[in-house]
């Protein structure tokens, strides 16, 4: 079912990858071709679990190993995406092997950023909210 014939009482149901960097204080961010900064990971396949969801995102997006996946999600975000329809984004806390990235059409690049510096950059839904719900203690 492709998200154009999703029903008005489902979610599209996105699993996202929250990446810090050595401090706990940053997460990485990347910006899609379209411009815009999105955190690293996509949708969750039928029959899919988030673990191997966010590796094959990761793998598919970035060209990075994804080592650990926390076995909880760190944050639980629900809204309208770019389309208009409902979304769930589950975000989980995970380690990739390195950060040889590999760029692709939907990760040009990426970066590190605080909550602060989310203000100032173009960004998706999910980030912003990310930035206003982050809490560094829960990731020490």
């Amino acid at each position: 079912m492709d998200e154009q014939n999703v029903p008005e009482n489902f979610y599209r149901v996105s699993i996202k990858g929250l990446i810090l960097d050595e401090t706990g204080k940053k997460f990485m961010t990347v910006l899609e071709e379209d411009g815009q900064w999105e955190l690293p990971g996509g949708g969750l396949d039928h029959g899919e679990s988030p673990e191997n969801c966010l590796k094959r995102e990761l793998m598919e997006e970035m060209g990075l190993t994804v080592v650990e996946v926390k076995p909880q999600p760190s944050y639980f975000l629900v809204g309208k995406n770019m389309k208009g329809r409902w979304s769930v984004n589950i975000i989980f806390e995970i380690k990739v092997k390195d950060l040889n990235f590999t760029p692709s059409d939907e990760c040009v690049e990426f970066r590190f950023v605080t909550p602060e510096d989310v203000k100032s950059i173009h960004a998706y839904r999910t980030v912003t909210e990310l930035a206003a719900v982050f809490d560094i203690k829960k990731h020490i």
